[in-house]
């Protein structure tokens, strides 16, 4: 059995303030230790001994120590102190066995008795020592058998409690010993039953059960059963303490590797333990007979099931079972007479072994949990490898198999794992970044809708078990143990799921109670580990707010406002002709007129009356996000405005709005014009790796860059004047948010990549205006289109962005190499063929975009043949510069000479 709730909650207690560790722990090894030792006692001398050893190991700062027994014969409490003497009849001695309770004295008298015997207990004593006087009471009669008198530190609770524990040991001990000795006085003496009381074999067996292996002398005592009702095989079934449950652990001679459990109400065994009945072979069901005969190994012919009761209480404390009774005879009368009377002797020891015994194991359980504790607490810092440590030591602990955790989203009331034991969300036949499930679903969410522990014997006879995963995987689930991880309060905050028992047909119930001590540690560090989690966040925000504020993070001036307020949105296709056709060009537009040139896309697309947005609100949202990007080679603000205005003409080349809704491309036009927001100039792979603040707060959800651009939209969103979105609905809201998040993270290439597959197969069965997956896709196909849209300019523009990105490239490269890291040949200035990376580049991502996006829609062809002549005339800067580095110092590229229309090469 494993400590209780509360004695749990104090080794919490101990865990989290651990200056008093060490003192606790060594007195509850002390009173183990002492209490199977005298538990191995086998004369009185031996136990006066070892109950004076017990009393200084147990309480603190013990000086004397005096014990008095009673005497068997004169039936006078005797002390061996010195020279055996009587307990006198006056002073503190004999005034605490009148009163038969323990009492705590601040001295003794020079007069009293004791004083020769307890010299530094005598008056007067220092404020914190006391004299302590407690008596040993036999709990049948309540007569005194002893008493412990000590000179020692006042007493604790604790103390008071371990004390207790010792004189009970101290009281059964002294019974054992007087029931072996009236056994020796009355080996020669024939009893009423002499037939089956035979005295010497008795006693014999009494003396050979020493020692603290229970299942020993469990054997001992079946061998001598045997013998005398000359049986095959005998066993022992114990009661467990709630009376529920039936067990054993030796069988004849045979010791089990695991413990066999019947459940009392479910078995054919009920009878004999609530009504006490004797049972014989014609009672016990086919199912048990059969279990039974496995378990022994042949066939049971007969049978006798005899009540043991606890010689004090009379209460039902084991079944006696014998099998099979030599020469086809059945059992008799005097068997059943012959099987009480032996365990009439034995079964206090074998009772009391258990105990110590079982003691022991908590101890040993005990100390492993602190050091499994010790282990889980060393990564309180990432939540990710603690959730890893929790299912080994889970798995070590049950010797399980496979484990799986789930925490509980309270939020959404779903279970989430993103770490599994053998089996990751991306090694299922769908690879995901999680797994959600319904907190109401499966074996896992019964057990954290309920928080009780679920031990399944047969998986796939239990209804809540969903099969279909195994046939996917290819794993065979036999059975499995879940429980549940809770909090302080109570709440369950996480279940873990153990599959298939390794050492054993099925989880027992000490896999059971090993857990459930188990799973409040993993409560502690999951608890802090995500307060940890969540204090980290907090710092790197700020640290991040900091650093924005040096960059942009100011709200506009109001005369810049008011520069764009004081006259009307223009016409942008009448100021900047042929702005919506594809071959315009948006960098072509001076920077001081892009405020203007987007106000104009947003009225000429018909945003402002259908999204009522206030014309000063939106005048101060653009340049809220045009002062949100940096001064970078590349991924600045010019690029948003050329990403924006692509999609503005796409929205008037494509007649976009047949297949997305209004708020589809309002929220793909934000998106676009938003999209890279505070970019710091580097990929996500740098961010990673030189451990920025982005990637602390981000690399956990992957997309590093792409999360935090979105985070800073919704910055500029919740910013004093700039919420364009101020006069939509909540509907609208949420889901136009919602959008533009997904259509940020659609420009992190990797997204991309996996979704081009499923792009290309509409493109070959054709678009479906009703299917909502193809909506998201197209999205992120029109976003990666608009991204890249530089590439399908005149190669002006083409050769010029080239240099803007290369040269980003390259400093990044530079950073890298500083840190002692080796970059990417695209960003290493020194070994990157421009050419060669641009034409790789174009072939496998770029092309195969627009190649895409004409044949969804077809009027995008000529965007799809400007961006393949430009790949033909980066073939021809290939041929001409064979190799080398074309990227000059002042970061220009030095291939003007080049005729790539009419190379003649």
């Amino acid at each position: 059995m494993l400590p209780s709730w509360a004695w749990l909650r104090e080794k919490r207690s101990l865990l989290l303030g651990k200056d008093n560790l060490k003192s606790k722990e060594t007195l509850l090894s002390n009173l183990e230790e002492s209490t199977l030792n005298i538990g191995a006692v086998l004369d009185v001398e031996s136990l006066y001994k070892e109950s004076k050893h017990a009393v200084r190991g147990i309480l603190q700062n013990v000086t004397d120590v005096i014990i008095y027994l009673r005497d068997f014969d004169t039936e006078k409490l005797t002390c061996n102190e010195s020279h055996y003497h009587n307990i006198p009849h006056e002073g503190i001695a004999w005034n605490t066995v009148q009163q038969g309770r323990c009492l705590q004295y601040t001295g003794i008298h020079a007069a009293d008795p004791l004083s020769e015997l307890l010299p530094s207990g005598v008056a007067p004593l220092q404020e914190t020592r006391r004299i302590l006087c407690s008596p040993i009471i036999e709990p049948e009669d309540q007569l005194v058998q002893g008493l412990v008198i000590a000179v020692c530190n006042q007493l604790s609770t604790e103390d008071e409690i371990h004390l207790i524990k010792l004189e009970k040991h101290i009281s059964v001990c002294y019974r054992r010993l007087q029931q072996t000795r009236e056994l020796v006085r009355n080996q020669h003496s024939k009893t009423i039953n002499h037939s089956h009381n035979n005295s010497d074999s008795i006693l014999q067996l009494s003396a050979e059960l020493h020692g603290t292996d229970a299942s020993k002398l469990q054997v001992k005592v079946f061998k001598y059963l045997q013998d005398q009702i000359h049986c095959q095989c005998s066993t022992l079934l114990f009661l467990t303490a709630d009376g529920q449950q039936l067990y054993c652990k030796v069988v004849g001679e045979k010791i089990l590797s695991e413990d066999l459990r019947l459940v009392v109400n479910q078995s054919s065994f009920s009878p004999a333990v609530e009504r006490r009945k004797i049972l014989d072979l014609d009672r016990i069901s086919l199912e048990d007979r059969a279990m039974l005969s496995d378990l022994l190994g042949f066939e049971i012919v007969s049978l006798l099931c005899v009540p043991v009761e606890n010689p004090e209480s009379n209460e039902i404390i084991a079944l006696a079972c014998a099998f099979n009774k030599t020469g086809g005879q059945t059992f008799s009368v005097a068997d059943e007479s012959k099987i009480r009377h032996c365990y009439r002797y034995t079964s206090t020891i074998l009772t009391s072994t258990l105990a110590f015994q079982r003691e022991h194991r908590v101890k040993v359980e005990t100390q492993s949990l602190l050091q499994v504790a010790k282990t889980l607490f060393t990564h309180l810092g990432d939540v990710t490898e603690l959730l890893k440590g929790i299912m080994q030591e889970a798995r070590n602990l049950t010797h399980a198999e496979r484990c799986s955790l789930f925490l509980v989203d309270n939020e959404r009331n779903e279970l989430v794992a993103e770490v599994f034991d053998g089996l990751t969300p991306t090694t299922l036949p769908e690879p995901v970044s999680e797994i959600r499930l319904p907190i109401c679903q499966g074996i896992a969410g019964h057990v954290a809708t309920n928080g009780k522990v679920l031990n399944i014997r047969d998986a796939y006879s239990h209804p809540l078990f969903y099969r279909a995963l195994d046939e996917s995987t290819g794993f065979k689930t036999r059975n499995i143990l879940c429980f549940p991880i809770k909090d302080d309060n109570g709440c369950v905050i996480g279940v873990a799921q153990l599959c298939n028992k390794i050492s054993g047909e099925t989880f027992t119930m000490d896999d059971e109670e090993v857990a459930m001590a188990f799973s409040v540690f993993c409560g502690i560090s999951i608890e802090h580990s995500l307060m940890y989690k969540r204090i980290a966040e907090a710092k790197h925000r700020n640290d991040l707010a900091n650093e924005l504020m040096l960059y942009r993070l100011q709200l506009v001036a109001q005369e810049e406002v008011n520069r764009f307020v004081d006259k009307d949105i223009e016409n942008v296709r009448v100021v900047h002709c042929g702005i919506d056709r594809f071959e315009f060009v948006a960098r072509s537009i001076q920077d001081s007129e892009t405020i203007s040139a987007v106000l104009g896309m947003f009225q000429d697309m018909g945003f402002l009356d259908r999204w009522r947005i206030p014309k000063t609100t939106l005048i101060r949202f653009c340049l809220m996000a045009k002062n949100g990007y940096r001064d970078t080679p590349y991924h600045n603000w010019t690029h948003a405005f050329s990403v924006a205005h692509f999609c503005y003409q796409l929205h008037k080349n494509l007649n976009l709005t047949k297949f997305l809704s209004d708020v589809e491309c309002f929220a793909l036009f934000v998106a676009c014009l938003c999209h890279d927001i505070d970019h710091r100039g580097t990929n996500n792979a740098f961010q990673v790796s030189s451990r920025s603040v982005l990637a602390a707060l981000y690399s956990s959800e992957g997309s590093v860059l792409e999360r935090h651009h979105f985070a800073q939209t919704i910055c500029i969103f919740n910013s004093e004047g700039c919420n364009i979105l101020e006069n939509v609905n909540s509907a609208e809201f949420h889901n136009i948010l919602d959008l533009i998040r997904d259509i940020i993270l659609a420009t992190d290439i990797a997204h991309h990549l996996r979704i081009m597959p499923d792009l290309q197969q509409i493109s070959a069965d054709g678009l479906d205006a009703d299917n909502s997956e193809h909506h998201n896709l197209i999205l992120s196909l029109l976003m990666t289109a608009c991204d890249l849209s530089d590439q399908t300019k005149n190669w002006a523009n083409t050769k010029l962005t080239s240099e803007c990105l290369y040269r980003e490239f390259f400093k990044q490269g530079d950073l890298e190499k500083a840190m002692g890291s080796k970059p990417q040949p695209m960003m290493d200035r020194d070994i990157a063929s421009i050419p060669e990376q641009q034409i790789e580049f174009l072939n496998t991502i770029a092309i195969p975009v627009y190649r895409t996006l004409a044949d969804i829609f077809p009027a995008a062809e000529t965007v799809y043949g400007n961006i393949y002549k430009n790949r033909s005339r980066w073939d021809v800067v290939r041929r001409h510069t064979d190799g080398r580095q074309i990227l000059m110092s002042d970061g220009r590229l030095d291939f003007n000479n080049i005729d790539v229309d009419n190379d003649s090469m």
